[in-house]
This record gives C-alpha cells, sequence and structure tokens, in this order.
C-alpha cells in the first residue's frame, strides 16, 4: 500500500472519527466505501472500519455509562444477539459476490442518509410490556448484527431508531447504542481478522487517528457545533456517496 494512501486515509479517517463522534454513531460505514475508493480492498476496508467503531465509541460509551445513560435491561438483549450474529455476518463477507456486497453498501447509505436527515425520534405515550421488549430487542441485535459484521458497519443506524420507538429518551438511547456497537464492532472484527490478510501497520495508523479525531469531535460537540446541522451535512455526504457507488456499479 503507497504512502499517498496512508496519508489520505489517515486524514480521513481522523476528520469523520470526528464529525461522526458529534453525531454519536461509529463511522464504519463511511470508512468502507472510502477505503475501497482509495484502492484498499474489501477484504481489508470492512474488518478495519469495524476495528475503528471499536476505537471511536469506547470512550463514548464510558462517558454515557458514567452519565447513567445506558439502558441495560433494553440493550443487553440487543447486544446478545449482535454479538453472536455479527462474526456469522462477517464469515460470509468473502463468499458473497464484489457486485452484490457493494450494491448491498450502497443501499445502506441511502437509508443511514435517510436517517440522518429526516428521522426524528418520538417517545410512546406507554410503554412497552417487557416480553415486548425483549423481543423487538434480541430481533433488530439479530439483523444489525449480521448485516453489521457482512457490511463492515457497527449497525448503529438500525438500533437506534428500534430504541427511540421502544420509547427511550433520545440520551439513553444513543447511549445504549454506542453500547452495542462497540461490542458488535469488535465481535464482527474478530470474525474478520481470523481470517488473516489484514495490514497491522495500517490498522494500528488508522486506529491512532480514529481515537484522535473522536477526541477532538467530541469537544467540538460541546461548544462548537449544532447536532441538527451535523447530521444534515452527514445525510448529504452519504447520499453523496451511495451516488457514485450506484453510477460505478452501474456502468
Amino acid at each position: 500500500m503507497s504512502i499517498t494512501v496512508y496519508i489520505i486515509s489517515a486524514a480521513l479517517v481522523f476528520v469523520f472519527s470526528g464529525l461522526l463522534a458529534m453525531a454519536g454513531l461509529g463511522a464504519a460505514f463511511l470508512f468502507v466505501p472510502l477505503f475501497y475508493y482509495l484502492g484498499v480492498p474489501l477484504a481489508e476496508a470492512t474488518p478495519t472500519a469495524l476495528l475503528l467503531n471499536v476505537v471511536s465509541l469506547l470512550l463514548a460509551t464510558i462517558n454515557y455509562w458514567r452519565g447513567k445513560l445506558i439502558n441495560w435491561r433494553v440493550g443487553l438483549p440487543v447486544l446478545v444477539a449482535a454479538v453472536v450474529l455479527s462474526p456469522i455476518g462477517a464469515r460470509l463477507t468473502a463468499s458473497v459476490n464484489k457486485t452484490l456486497l457493494l450494491g448491498m453498501f450502497a443501499a445502506f447509505l441511502v437509508f443511514a442518509g435517510a436517517m440522518m436527515l429526516f428521522y426524528k425520534a418520538k417517545t410512546r405515550e406507554q410503554a412497552l410490556s417487557r416480553p415486548v421488549e425483549v423481543a423487538a430487542g434480541a430481533s433488530v441485535g439479530t439483523v444489525a448484527g449480521f448485516l453489521g459484521g457482512l457490511l463492515g458497519v457497527g449497525g448503529g443506524n438500525f438500533i437506534l431508531p428500534v430504541l427511540n420507538w421502544l420509547g427511550l429518551d433520545a440520551k439513553v438511547a444513543a447511549g445504549t447504542t454506542a453500547l452495542v456497537v462497540v461490542f458488535s464492532s469488535l465481535s464482527g472484527f474478530l470474525g474478520h481478522a481470523t481470517m488473516g490478510g489484514l495490514d497491522p501497520i495500517f490498522v494500528g495508523v488508522m486506529a491512532v487517528m480514529a481515537a484522535g479525531g473522536s477526541i477532538v469531535g467530541s469537544q467540538l460537540m460541546k461548544t462548537k457545533v449544532s447536532s441538527s446541522q451535523l447530521k444534515k451535512i452527514i445525510g448529504v455526504l452519504l447520499f453523496v456517496i451511495a451516488a457514485k457507488m450506484i453510477f460505478d456499479l452501474l456502468k
């Protein structure tokens, strides 16, 4: 891998880790297509992006935990299902046709962009029963974990809306989602890592840049940037990347 790819990748990881840390999400769903277009093979881009999710969201999750913004009762069923299914999705990545995989990723980016631009959380008037919470949590954890491992994303864009629908406060939903994404991303990364093919130097450099970007982004969020404005910017960016991927697939 050339030094130019290292430099550009490091800069992008720093910037986007910071931006997504402000929004409370991991940036893996951005890193996979960005790495791919820089010439990093999908087999390497996917696990690297998952590891960067772990690095960038770990500190945020600790802060959520300290602030009592994690709902363990709802989060644990989601976490268990996601952790179990994520390595299964990761194992299937190599056997899925690359064109189909890129098409699925483009569809995911459109979905994520729409969530950023148009989704508004609503508080339920009446709390759901415990069995419904567990069933809904396990179901979304299964879907998010499998697709997260397969595509190299943490699955937070699937999990967060469901937690909002279950009636969790917006901040608690974000904290609980971050907890799940850290562990599902780690599980998916380990599933990929056991198959080999990773460049440890590339992974290490990107992890350091992700940590630095996350710290800077979290600080800026406290003092400079509006969350609503940031989500609009990211949503438009996701649509642009998805459009580029769809155009390339149709050529």
